[in-house]
């Protein structure tokens, strides 16, 4: 077993074969991708330095929504920019430990997301059905608590995958069929069989996927409910405004995910995943900020007052 053990942990580095394929996309893949990487800086970072100057969103929703924003920040600063690199240049090539680094990062704060993205529903549900008890139940140190949950859930998934994933045996080659490192990318070049890889993979994926899938949809049920029976119409509005983009939110990050990670890595089409991947992890972090903010008023009051 160890002598079958890849030559890339002695060769010191992978290759991503990333866009390969398509060269001439290469030029426009990068102007795309930069732009939407400032997009997610500038926007996230605007969400960050807002809540936490404005008192008036020192508020549960905006807690978590910073969180969230934190949360993109870290996860596309993870991956883009040696995306970039790659795009760029001919050097396509990331070392083993910058492999390990990356994967370790990038598959814990999607799980993160995941779980922040439920806790976050659980938060309007709260608002909009019980919204007498919203104070008592949605406190401050519960907030925080919650919040912490969430990311220590993500790690601690995350690290079983991350450790099966480096201790398989791996062929000669090594080239990474893809943009980043990702298990089930890494998955294919091993040597032995997988499966009980890829069967833990999809069930763990579907825990940190379906069920808070599941309780977001079962949290906006409940909530759609309340809201028709509401008599207010500037209620309504708010209630569908704030709701709306949160669900909005949720579509775009879990479609694109079940895509990939609840079927195992041989039954992708791998160009296909790559796009799929390139959607959920460069697209939707940049659209989190405009979805959240651009018809907010209490958004645009903060930065009128902020403006004096």
């Amino acid at each position: 077993m160890m002598m079958k053990k890849m030559n890339a942990t002695s060769e010191g580095y992978f290759v991503l074969l990333g866009f390969s394929n398509w060269p001439h996309l290469e030029v426009v893949l990068f102007v795309v991708v930069l732009v939407f990487y400032l997009m997610t800086l500038t926007g996230n970072l605007f969400i960050i330095i807002l809540s936490y100057l404005d008192s008036h969103l020192h508020t549960p929703m905006y807690f978590f929504l910073s969180n969230l924003s934190f949360l993109d920040l870290c996860y596309t600063t993870s991956f883009i920019p040696p995306l970039l690199i790659n795009l760029w240049g001919p050097g396509k090539t990331i070392s083993y430990i910058g492999c390990m680094i990356q994967l370790y990062f990038v598959l814990p704060l999607g799980c993160t997301e995941c779980v922040l993205l439920m806790v976050m529903s659980y938060d309007r549900y709260a608002a909009v059905c019980r919204p007498l008890h919203y104070s008592v139940l949605m406190y401050p140190c519960f907030c925080h608590l919650l919040a912490v949950a969430c990311w220590v859930s993500g790690f601690t998934n995350s690290a079983l995958h991350f450790f099966f994933t480096f201790l398989e045996p791996l062929c000669g080659h090594r080239q990474v069929d893809h943009f980043f490192c990702e298990v089930p990318a890494l998955l294919r070049l091993s040597c032995i069989d997988t499966h009980a890889n890829e069967l833990s993979l999809m069930v763990m994926s579907s825990i940190f996927v379906l069920i808070p899938l599941i309780l977001i949809l079962s949290s906006y049920g409940a909530i759609a409910w309340a809201v028709l029976r509401m008599q207010s119409t500037t209620g309504l509005q708010k209630v569908f405004g704030t709701c709306g983009a949160h669900l909005m939110v949720v579509s775009l990050f879990f479609i694109p995910v079940m895509c990939i990670y609840l079927q195992p890595p041989t039954g992708n089409s791998q160009d296909q995943g790559k796009f799929i991947a390139l959607f959920y992890t460069v697209v939707t972090p940049s659209l989190n900020p405009l979805i959240y903010t651009l018809r907010n008023k209490d958004v645009r009051g903060a930065v009128k007052r902020l403006m004096g």
